[in-house]
């Protein structure tokens, strides 16, 4: 194995870093896990916004050499590879033989393992719930060389602790999963304009039923009383007259060469910029037939956009706050809160998630309205502004998503996850991360 010793390696949110890092490939699932570090976490392609996937004074155990298929069902829709896979190589497999993935984040950049331990969510979770919800089992490999296959009926406890466990059950060397059927690889997409978050959740409403994918872009910083935005709706496609089943490109990639200097993106151009994108369309309704690549993935075709925050790197806030607690107030004081500090989010992704419930038991989503914000590093101002939104949303029974998180507290982490000490009793003795020990 190679090692890399003394990288800063930093989040993909570029805060925080890690120090005296190593790092080791596994180089088979036949590997055992290296005895000679303190702790150990595995990692995949790093794309945790805060320090989930760091572990300062640790061992990274990377998982790209694990980056083979083992089986496709192709009749049935079942697929088995090993745990460094990134989504990107099976749509590149499955979206010719008419298959999708079920569940997928913003990112085709992400691996099967990294997908599962995060338990990741995506446009249809009113439809489809997370992607644990379509695991059908795993291998786990604990330091101890013990190896359990994990299933709703084999090891079901390690199951739904490693679904969302964050890595720190042990280290997945395979996994099998259940994909969704498809009529073509376009989406049939719907953009509507909002005025207020009475609009947003009648939007929702309406579309929920019809559609299996809903997002909306919010504009979280403009000068109206209410928050605006545009709601996305979409529904794969009728077969095309060609390229029914057309794979993304592969060569149209940008990349952002350099690290943009900070003073480039403050108050007033992040509004410029949420009002000129608000604006983009004509018409106030738009429906297009688009191919899934930029519906699904739009910040994809730009490598390292990260570098745009600048070297100080940026925080990305997600919350969850359930309907039963009225999650239109504690979102409308939150954003509230936000206006008022002129902290203003580049980008927000607002949606609601559906009444499926996480089987993980850690997993983030839970039958509500979630809100996700990206703020330039502003230091400790920013820091205490996102304290008073997590006292509201403590308040409101709701959680933060650890895979975007750099900065919760351990108080709120408590409040948060109420399974913490059911899930404690799973974690692999010697598997740890920077983020475990900052809330614990």
């Amino acid at each position: 194995m190679n090692e890399i010793q003394n990288d800063p390696w930093p989040s993909w949110g570029l805060y925080p870093s890690a120090l005296n890092q190593s790092y080791q490939d596994l180089l088979s699932r036949l590997s055992l896990i290296p005895k000679e570090f303190d702790t150990i976490l595995p990692r995949g392609f790093g794309r945790s916004y805060g320090d989930t996937c760091l572990n300062d004074h640790g061992l990274l155990l990377g998982t790209s050499r694990l980056n083979h298929f083992i089986s496709l069902d192709e009749s049935n829709g079942i697929i088995r590879c090993e745990s460094g896979v990134s989504f990107d190589q099976i749509l590149q497999l499955i979206v010719p033989k008419g298959w999708f993935l079920p569940v997928t984040p913003g990112t085709k950049f992400v691996t099967v393992a990294g997908a599962i331990a995060n338990d990741v969510h995506g446009k249809n979770h009113h439809a489809a719930g997370n992607f644990g919800h379509h695991v059908v089992c795993f291998e786990l490999l604990r330091s101890n060389g013990e190896r359990l296959i994990c299933s709703r009926t084999e090891n079901p406890e390690m199951f739904f602790a490693t679904i969302g466990g964050l890595g720190l059950t042990g280290f997945i060397t395979w996994a099998e999963f259940r994909l969704s059927k498809i009529a073509s690889a376009w989406i049939e997409q719907e953009q509507i304009q909002f005025y207020s978050l009475k609009e947003f959740f009648e939007l929702s409403a309406q579309s929920e039923e019809q559609y299996e994918y809903t997002v909306s872009w919010a504009d979280c910083v403009s000068n109206q009383s209410d928050i605006r935005g545009i709601f996305m709706r979409g529904k794969i496609a009728s077969p095309q007259a060609q390229d029914n089943f057309k794979v993304h490109a592969l060569s149209s990639i940008k990349t952002v060469p350099l690290f943009f200097p900070e003073w480039i993106l403050n108050k007033f151009s992040i509004r410029a910029f949420n009002e000129m994108y608000f604006r983009k369309n004509l018409s106030e309704q738009r429906t297009d037939i688009i191919h899934y690549d930029p519906f699904f993935y739009p910040l994809d075709s730009i490598h390292h956009w990260n570098k745009i925050y600048g070297h100080r790197g940026f925080l990305q806030y997600q919350f969850v706050v359930p309907y039963k607690h009225d999650s239109g107030k504690a979102l409308a004081q939150i954003l509230d809160i936000l206006k008022r500090s002129q902290m203003g989010s580049f980008l927000a992704v607002l949606k609601t998630f559906g009444s499926k419930k996480s089987e993980g038991l850690m997993s983030f989503p839970q039958e509500g309205v979630t809100l996700a914000l990206d703020f330039p590093n502003y230091g400790p101002s920013l820091l205490k502004v996102l304290e008073q939104c997590d006292t509201i949303v403590r308040e409101a029974k709701g959680s933060v998503y650890p895979a975007k998180d750099a900065r919760m507290s351990a108080e709120s982490f408590k409040v948060f996850y109420p399974r913490l000490a059911e899930f404690e009793q799973y974690v692999d003795p010697q598997f740890s991360s920077s983020f475990w020990r900052r809330v614990k």
